[in-house]
């Protein structure tokens, strides 16, 4: 792929999003690709060199305010026709509390996802500062209660240090994956504006 196919094909995946950003990204690729040019590469590894079209394009995305697309389908289209508005007006008693329940209900779901991920962190410390406090109290306890509450104080506090490494390992792939989670739900209402705006 050549610079003109690379940058029109950027160009296209852009669609939707607001003019101006579309602009600078395509005036920064252009800059980046001649760079590379002339630091020796050739046309085609100057862009290989950028990386994927999509992935560009997602960033982008990432990156562009929810507002500014929002303001840019409001203020970008067409006015509306009279009975479109008229519509809005009527059913505004109708659509606002169901928009405002929708809405609510979405963020009690991400909160209570997040919650529990903040309790399982929350038992993970737990257990791991409860398994080395045994740890380190068993020899006291030796010398005052004897040798087999020393042991059980061990043994419950390998268990529960145990437990705390294997809960680590899991509370860290449950904050990557509700991360990318939200990150994806993140684009995908973004995506929506866009979508709507490129048709």
């Amino acid at each position: 792929m050549n610079k003109e196919q690379f940058i029109l094909a950027l160009y296209d995946e852009l669609k939707g999003i607001p003019i101006d950003d579309v602009e600078k990204t395509i005036n920064y690729y252009r800059e980046m690709i001649d760079e590379r040019m002339e630091d020796g590469m050739s046309e085609e590894e100057a862009v290989a060199a950028m990386g994927s079209i999509q992935d560009i394009a997602e960033q982008i995305l990432a990156e562009t305010p929810l507002t500014t697309l929002v303001r840019d389908k409001v203020t970008g289209g067409k006015p509306l026709p009279t009975w479109e508005i008229v519509l809005l007006v009527l059913g505004a008693p109708l659509w606002i509390p169901l928009g405002a329940a929708a809405f609510s209900i979405l963020l009690a779901v991400y909160i209570v996802i997040w919650s529990m991920v903040i309790a399982l962190g929350a038992v993970t410390f737990a257990l791991a500062v409860s398994g080395i406090a045994c740890i380190i109290g068993c020899v006291p306890l030796m010398l005052r209660m004897g040798v087999a509450y020393m042991l059980f104080s061990l043994g419950g506090g390998l268990v529960c240090t145990g437990i705390a490494v294997l809960l680590f390992f899991v509370l860290r792939a449950t904050v990557i994956g509700v991360a990318k989670l939200s990150r994806s739900i993140w684009l995908g209402i973004k995506s929506i504006f866009v979508r709507k705006e490129a048709a």
